[in-house]
This record gives C-alpha cells, sequence and structure tokens, in this order.
C-alpha cells in the first residue's frame, strides 16, 4: 500500500504562487505512475498533471504554462508549483499514485484563489 499526504494549499490572489507537496510512504518503489489531481465545487475530478515514464511531465490544457511539477526522491516528495493563479484554480487538490493499477489517494488540500 501506499499512502499520500498532501499540504501547501491555503487562499492566494489572483496572480499569486503556491507550492504543493505529497509525501508518499509506504510502498513507494511499487508506484508505476503518479499524478495531481483537482476538483472544484459541483465538478468532476479532473487530471492536473502527470509524471511520464521518460521522466518528463505532461499538464491539462488549462494550466500548461503556469503549473510545473517536480520531485525530490530523498524525501519521496513530489511537488505541484502552481504560478499566475486565476479564480478557477480554485479546488481540492488531490496526489494520485498508481501501483498494479490500484488507484491510491491523499486527503486533499484545499486551494482558493479570491481577492
Amino acid at each position: 500500500q501506499v499512502q499520500l499526504v498532501e499540504s501547501g494549499g491555503g487562499l492566494v490572489q489572483p496572480g499569486g504562487s503556491l507550492r504543493l507537496s505529497c509525501a508518499a510512504s509506504g510502498s513507494i518503489f511499487s508506484i508505476n505512475a503518479m499524478g495531481w489531481f483537482r476538483q472544484a465545487p459541483g465538478k468532476q475530478r479532473e487530471l492536473v498533471a502527470t509524471f511520464t515514464s521518460g521522466g518528463g511531465a505532461n499538464f491539462a490544457d488549462s494550466v500548461k504554462g503556469r503549473f510545473t511539477m517536480s520531485r525530490d526522491n530523498s524525501k519521496n516528495t513530489v511537488y505541484l508549483q502552481i504560478n499566475n493563479m486565476k479564480p478557477e484554480d480554485t479546488a481540492v487538490y488531490y496526489c494520485n499514485a498508481i501501483v498494479s493499477r490500484i488507484n491510491y489517494w491523499g486527503q486533499g488540500t484545499q486551494v482558493t484563489v479570491s481577492s
């Protein structure tokens, strides 16, 4: 099993930045894929970013150019850097890991973009 704990959410003004963290523990060497999703009120959970097998990252069209993703293997942590934030970025952000086709989720961290 894999445990994921997100942190770093909060209230930010439009144009601001946040860095979300996802600390993984457990059977981390079994993880096949990792990424970030978000769910806005009244909407379905959507994919935001995911690492590729080549070590790069893919991003949803709505966040390209503003979001970046990185990892620190020494800390078993992945990060989502969000820049030039917009009100439509308001959502609960979830870290996701896939192990043998099983999805693991963190508890989510709330991000609110408002003036």
